[in-house]
């Protein structure tokens, strides 16, 4: 058998090759932060609307084993987000569109979209790591991001002498846009394979180095440091093509110097589930459920607790071919969401091409001499 996916007799025979190609694509959000990547502020959760982790980084085959050695990703993101209410107010503050000191009502929409590519290399372990697979990855990402805020503000402010004085209303008009580099993001995973059972835990955070200003409405990094971690577990029978996969993680989130805002704890879920219909196709769902649930922090908090959610859900289609004595996964899907508060809510769709090395060839056999 040559060690390419075209040769192979089924790629439900040889587990090792298929999940090669399919972890390293899923595992790197279906790829976001995918799975995590920083992507435009006004698309997440938590400070206006915004939090480290992508909903959706995690897919199918998110624990499966992966091949040693180098494997590339490249992931084309793009999210359609749109917002009113408490998260456009708390966007007013925190570009500093707003005295700090107002009790302000708000009748105001805010929309953005982005589209983002990103680079990920991973280098997977050949020597066992307690007992598991090792691998280390980076992330990082160049794009654009457009967002707009229209609406009216009106409330009152505090005076010198503590007297009340009326604001507004004020109608605001705010347009913004960047391109630029994203914020880096490193991780580190272990995985264990036991039959049709996998496990996996990793580690990640965000270097928040990407482009970013607390005054612009439109940014491409968080502008604070984040540690998320967590584990996952996937099922996978290659003799019948059923896979499912599950992975739930938590961030914990350091301040924000520009804003002096601290983002509580969040907690995410991301799975999905697929069927193998040949040796090459794949086809399944995918969905997230995302919780805010720590309350927001630190004195440039000016909108209270603010615990954003989110649940999204959406096909997915994987397509394996050998490609140049390596194996490639072009891997296709889409999140719609609902269920959503304080955090802008639409949809997004994911591009991943993968690729990584091929399964080994198994070791030549001979039939045994019989003497007589």
């Amino acid at each position: 058998m040559r060690p390419t996916v075209a040769a192979t007799k089924s790629p439900l025979e040889q587990p090792a090759s298929l999940t090669s190609a399919i972890t390293s694509g899923l595992v790197w959000g279906a790829i976001t932060l995918a799975a995590v990547v920083s992507v435009p502020k006004y698309a997440l959760a938590d400070e206006g609307g915004v939090s480290f982790w992508i909903p959706g980084f995690f897919g199918s085959l998110a624990a499966a084993p992966q091949q040693p050695g180098w494997s590339l990703a490249t992931i084309n993101y793009y999210t359609n987000v749109s917002a009113g209410g408490g998260v456009a107010l708390a966007r007013e503050f925190e570009i500093k569109n707003l005295p700090a000191s107002i009790q302000a009502q708000i009748n105001a929409n805010l929309h953005a979209n982005a589209d983002i590519g990103m680079v990920i290399p991973t280098y997977v372990f050949a020597t066992p790591v307690l007992g598991g697979q090792a691998s280390v990855s980076m992330i990082a990402g160049y794009g654009a991001s457009n967002a707009s805020l229209n609406g009216t503000v009106s409330g009152s402010v505090t005076g010198p002498l503590g007297n009340t004085i009326p604001f507004g209303p004020r109608f605001d008009s705010i347009n913004s846009s960047i391109t630029g580099f994203t914020d880096l993001i490193p991780q580190a995973a272990l995985r264990w394979n036991a039959g049709v059972d996998n496990y996996m835990v990793y580690a990640t955070g965000d270097i928040p180095v990407g482009a970013y200003n607390s005054s612009r409405l439109a940014n491409l990094g968080i502008g604070h440091g984040a540690f998320d971690a967590g584990a996952g577990y996937t099922y996978f029978n290659p003799q019948t093509g059923h896979e499912f996969s599950g992975v739930l993680g938590f961030t914990a989130n350091f301040i924000n110097p520009a804003t002096q805002y601290q983002n509580g704890v969040d907690m995410h879920f991301d799975w999905g589930a697929s069927q193998f219909l040949t040796k090459q196709v794949q086809v399944g769902l995918v969905g997230y459920a995302y919780k805010d649930i720590g309350c927001d922090s630190g004195s440039g908090d000016r909108v209270g607790c603010f615990q954003s959610q989110v649940l999204g859900v959406g096909p997915q289609f994987g397509y394996i071919f050998p490609i140049g004595g390596m194996q490639g996964y072009l891997n296709l899907k889409a999140y719609g969401e609902f269920a959503g508060s304080d955090r802008p809510t639409g949809w997004n769709a994911w591009v991943t091409l993968v690729i990584s090395p091929p399964a080994a060839a198994p070791p030549a056999t001979t039939r045994p001499i019989i003497t007589k």
